[in-house]
């Protein structure tokens, strides 16, 4: 009944010429989530054991969430990207209720001083991870309807900023400065490409630097945090142990790890060593061979899915272009907050690393972005991404199979 009901819309999966995908990108996808399944398990045995008696107990719900992800990237790979378009006002709506929601106490569930989850029975879900992709299709729409204004005039410049700078301002009275970051990050990166002149963007990467400097000013815990992480070892056994004991894991490593499932640092010496920290953990079993592989993976998987932005350009696709390269501008900011807060770079800041850390929403949505970049890489080479196109089987039947580009 449901595959009866999606047939005349065919999709990466249901076409003319079967299974229609960018196997490159979806396999540098599948190499990280194995690669953070991996992790995962080994940094997260002993905390494991200790709190639940079983030493795979993160393991397993992992596994769970790595399904529903899944799942979700099936769905999304469904859905033409015209729905999405069409979509974008009601989901920043949502996005708002979201974070509004997980604000309100008895909805929202604080951790370690926060309010960033709304708790079910059995998961939590982080309206931020939501929130952020969210605001991406809005903008790309928005893009897309004022992108003449947006290119020529003041107004369709800040006209974005009624939207996003009360959006910040929940994320951050959770608080949730890292992914406000984040998602103000992208969309300038969005508004640039959208085509805003070299001074209005110069004034807004001033201002964003600003802004930027009187919250860090704003909250003492910030500060401490600023200052502690330029010389940690000044604080070894207090504010600076976490970034202490995650560059003793990267000591230890060496150039070749010493061994998966060998790290002494994930044995209660390294906080949230398989989260934020799971980095760490890696560079410790992995050494910095395994380490660089890694980051080589990232810089595959995020330069594909701005190609994948590239081509749909191309193809003048504008709203599917700034999707993905929004997209791929979230993978990337947290890509180098984390790596830099695991090495030291950067302060102490809680974020993911996508598809390697725990937690469900963020590789719940990581998979969801995944099928909508899959999406748009499939209507782009396929010139199908139109509202106006009436999808039929036909349309597929003299095409030749080149998914590779």
């Amino acid at each position: 009944m449901i595959f009866g009901a999606i047939k005349p819309y065919p999709s990466p999966l249901i076409s003319g010429r079967g299974i229609d995908l960018d196997f490159p990108f979806l396999v540098g996808c599948l190499a990280l989530l194995g690669l953070g399944l991996v992790m995962i398990t080994s940094a997260s045995s002993e905390v494991a054991a200790a709190q639940s008696g079983n030493p795979l107990y993160h393991m397993i719900r992992h596994l769970i969430y790595v399904a529903i992800g899944v799942g979700a990237c099936i769905v999304t790979m469904m859905v033409p990207i015209a729905t999405w378009q069409r979509m974008g006002f009601l989901m920043l709506i949502g996005a708002f209720g979201l974070l509004v929601a997980v604000l309100i106490p008895g909805i929202g569930r604080e951790v370690n001083g926060s309010m960033r989850w709304i708790g079910f029975s059995f998961f939590n879900v982080q309206p931020s991870e939501i929130a952020k992709v969210f605001v991406v299709v809005y903008l790309a729409g928005y893009l897309v309807r004022r992108q003449q204004e947006v290119r020529e005039s003041w107004m369709g410049f800040f006209k974005p900023f009624i939207v996003l700078l009360p959006m910040a301002g929940l994320l951050l009275m959770e608080p949730d400065f890292g992914a406000t970051v984040v998602m103000m990050g992208s969309a300038a990166a969005m508004l640039f490409l959208g085509g805003v002149g070299l001074f209005r963007f110069g004034l807004m990467v001033v201002l964003a630097v600003g802004a930027v400097f009187v919250l860090v000013q704003a909250q003492p815990y910030r500060m401490a945090r600023l200052i502690t992480f330029t010389d940690p070892w000044s604080d070894q056994f207090g504010s600076g142990y976490q970034l202490t004991q995650a560059l003793i894991a990267f000591g230890r490593g060496e150039w070749f790890g010493v061994g998966l499932g060998n790290s002494v640092q994930k044995q209660f010496y390294l906080p949230e060593a398989h989260t934020d920290f799971v980095f760490s953990v890696l560079a410790e079993e992995l050494g910095m061979v395994g380490s660089l592989l890694t980051v080589a993976l990232f810089v595959f998987v995020t330069v594909r899915a701005l190609y994948i932005g590239l081509w749909a350009e191309k193809a003048k696709q504008f709203f599917a272009a700034y999707v993905a390269f929004g997209l791929a501008f979230l993978w990337i900011g947290q890509f180098l907050i984390n790596i830099g807060v695991n090495v030291g770079l950067l302060p102490t800041k809680g974020l993911t690393l996508p598809f390697l850390s725990y937690g469900g929403s963020s590789l719940v949505i990581c998979c969801a972005c995944v099928g909508l970049l899959l999406r748009i890489e499939w209507e782009s080479r396929t010139h199908l991404g139109s509202e106006e196109h009436e999808f039929d089987e036909n349309d597929f039947a003299e095409e030749p199979n080149h998914h590779g580009r």
